[in-house]
């Protein structure tokens, strides 16, 4: 075994790596132009999913943008399936998460999403522009594919890792197209330490 030392700066070279050869492209300013024309103005709302480990990715998300001024919520796949799915209202945006774009709770969730609101966009993040995923989006923002940290090559490392920062883009994206206040941010944080800083900061 590797020293740990030597192991620990061995992944996190990889994945910085891995976060800069994300492609930048005119994805995000197109995804962040439909969240908030369709969340922000017209009042629907960002509805994240994601199955597994991109699944917790995009409960991150979700609960990221509800903090920032952009309503969202977390749809389980699997559960969307059994009634959840009605959660999807007029005006909502999908942003969804899948590395492979293959993932198929994910891919049949497009077509129930559709079947009950054939208007909803679909904002997608995956590592595979050929995906049947990325085949159906209005906005594909991908990866790069870099390969994962994981020494099986298995694990979702990397690929989660590249999901939560592009997730911070369109978050960070939204709140500056949306004017967010750091008065605002305090009406949404009551409790702990984020709270007690954010209302110092909007009394001055």
């Amino acid at each position: 075994m590797k020293d740990l030392k030597l192991r620990m700066r061995e992944i996190l070279e990889a994945e910085a790596q891995a976060i800069k050869n994300i492609p930048v492209d005119d994805g995000y300013a197109r995804a962040v132009e439909i969240i908030t024309e369709r969340v922000n103005r017209l009042g629907g709302k960002l509805v994240t999913s994601g199955m597994g480990k991109a699944g917790q990715i995009a409960m991150n998300i979700a609960t990221t943008f509800c903090s920032t001024g952009t309503p969202s919520v977390f749809l389980h796949p699997s559960e969307a399936q059994h009634g959840d799915l009605g959660i999807i209202q007029k005006n909502d945006v999908m942003l969804l998460l899948s590395n492979s774009g293959k993932t198929r709770e994910i891919v049949e969730l497009v077509e129930l999403a559709k079947n009950l609101n054939p208007d909803v966009p679909m904002i997608v993040i995956t590592g595979d522009p050929a995906s049947p995923l990325a085949a159906t989006a209005d906005v594909a923002l991908f990866t790069g594919g870099s390969p994962e940290v994981c020494p099986l090559g298995m694990t979702p490392t990397t690929s989660t890792t590249m999901m939560t920062v592009m997730g911070d883009v369109l978050v960070v994206g939204a709140m500056e197209a949306i004017g967010f206040t750091i008065q605002e941010y305090a009406k949404r944080h009551h409790g702990g330490y984020l709270g007690h800083k954010s209302k110092e900061a909007a009394r001055h």
